[in-house]
């Protein structure tokens, strides 16, 4: 086959010296990349981000520390807290390449059914209805999204509550991934340490203060969406210095289409006045119940 010298092969690009690429190449064309380890340490796994639908990422805009890399590490680091339904553990998110790319997070991970030592009531999904109109259309397109809304899983209702949440700006854990029957979120520390349960603490009058003026405006920004805890006590409220921040939302109702939903408002009312009264600060939870009802139609 005859050579046709109008088409240059491809050692006419090379310089005869070092068979290197010409100057003046385009740059679109070229590329560096990383390699990354091929085998992972004991306890170690790739980050599952790239792998997940947008509905199971947490909500944008996204903390500057929420790791996104598609060359992350999440590495288990141990077990903060155990519970009926649920276990915590703390789980380090990491890029090799990426030295300030690294995150400890908690990884709430929910038992299946079969092992579980306690089961929420019928009570609270008692008028509990499809809101959003995203799940509904994840349920009609039988997306891994859609198929997790229709298990109805306690993992997916508390992952719905935290986004709702943090949406309405209320003190809560960001909400950074749901996968299967784990939820990974934001690991509220104090001083380093895991933040205490308000029930733990004592601090001072002034901010005892300032936790009962956090507390009152996050139950009227519940309330004034609808929403009710549900669960609310001391228990599940943190400490986080002079921050009071709200956990534990897989049991949050519908303040109206709930039939029971003011009489969960009120629990909540009551288990946190109680608290309050403990440490100095007079609080009704009837007259805190009566000022959010005021505020909630």
């Amino acid at each position: 086959m005859s050579h046709d010298t109008s088409r240059p092969f491809p050692e006419d690009f090379l310089r005869p010296d070092d068979r290197s690429p010409v100057e003046g190449i385009d740059e679109t064309f070229v590329f560096t990349f990383d390699t990354y380890a091929d085998d992972l340490g004991a306890g170690q796994q790739w980050s599952r981000w790239e792998d997940l639908e947008a509905l199971m990422r947490g909500p944008e805009p996204r903390p500057d520390w929420v790791v996104t890399s598609s060359g992350a590490i999440d590495t288990e680091l141990g077990v903060l807290k155990t519970g009926k339904e649920a276990d915590v553990f703390l789980v380090e998110r990491s890029d090799p390449h990426d030295a300030d790319g690294s995150v400890v997070m908690a990884a709430k991970r929910y038992r299946d059914t079969d092992h579980r030592t306690f089961h929420r009531a019928a009570s609270y999904t008692e008028g509990r209805s499809m809101k959003r109109s995203r799940d509904n259309r994840a349920l009609k397109r039988k997306s891994t999204w859609g198929r997790q809304v229709a298990a109805g899983e306690w993992a997916v209702s508390e992952w719905n509550a935290l986004r709702r949440c943090w949406e309405l700006g209320l003190p809560v854990p960001y909400p950074v991934q749901i996968d299967d029957t784990e939820i990974m979120m934001e690991w509220i520390t104090h001083d380093g340490e895991t933040a205490p349960r308000v029930a733990q603490v004592r601090p001072e009058p002034s901010v005892v203060q300032g936790f009962y003026d956090q507390l009152r405006e996050a139950l009227l920004t519940l309330v004034q969406a609808g929403l009710v805890h549900g669960d609310l006590s001391p228990y599940n409220t943190l400490a986080q210095g002079d921050r009071l921040v709200i956990i534990d939302l897989p049991q949050m109702v519908d303040l109206v289409g709930n039939p029971r939903g003011m009489d969960f408002l009120l629990r909540d009312c009551a288990n946190m006045a109680g608290w309050f009264r403990s440490r100095g600060l007079e609080i009704d939870e009837q007259e805190l119940f009566g000022d959010l009802m005021a505020h909630a139609f």
